[in-house]
């Protein structure tokens, strides 16, 4: 299917109704894809989708139109939102370590590249510690680095581990055996339901 095909049948899927901040909404979006102004379509489509939830389908085939535009971070994030509408939303507040105090030396690419363990509580049959893996999106800002602090998005690699958290609570982030940063969790959300046909 070509970009325009793939960002129509996106927009088909957005509700009339909803519209981000800045008022825009779906006319917009239809008004650039008959421009063919396909990459602003499509970053309009993605700020219509963090508004309102909707199907993974949406977010994947954002993902392939965006793939198709050659858009590797639109289409790393989109293919992240597919995750979190299967599986929830992590969102927390993360403090990497200074440098002179963990592992890590340089920054890191903050689109869901790194996959960090996490120590969230869970222990083992014998009462020891167990770390859990979640790749992590940093918001706001390309890169992390030691000592530095940024709310990120977490993707566990089993959701089911990770349903005790609260938040508030705080979870540590482990690259090696010592502690890499500290994160408080801000906020949880289930899995977006999908809808029946």
């Amino acid at each position: 299917m070509d970009v325009p095909k793939l960002l129509e049948t996106a927009s088909l899927l957005v509700p009339e109704e909803i519209a981000t901040e800045n008022d825009i909404t779906i006319n917009e979006v239809w008004d650039y894809l008959t421009h063919d102004e396909w990459e602003v379509a499509l970053g309009l489509l993605e700020e219509l989708g963090d508004i309102h939830p909707l199907p993974p389908n949406f977010w994947e085939t954002l993902a392939t139109a965006a793939e198709q535009m050659r858009l590797e971070k639109s289409a790393a994030w989109c293919h992240w939102r597919c995750y979190e509408t299967r599986n929830g939303i992590i969102r927390a507040d993360l403090a990497l370590r200074p440098a002179s105090e963990s592992r890590r030396q340089t920054p890191f690419s903050g689109t869901g590249v790194l996959r960090p363990m996490w120590n969230i509580g869970n222990r083992t049959p014998t009462g020891e510690p167990t770390l859990n893996i979640a790749a992590l999106w940093v918001e706001f800002t390309p890169f992390l680095g030691p000592g530095e602090r940024s709310s990120v998005r977490l993707a566990p690699l089993d959701p089911s581990q990770w349903r005790h958290l609260q938040p508030g609570q705080t979870i540590a982030m482990h690259e090696d055996r010592t502690v890499a940063g500290t994160a408080v969790v801000l906020e949880i959300h289930a899995p977006t339901p999908t809808p029946t046909t």
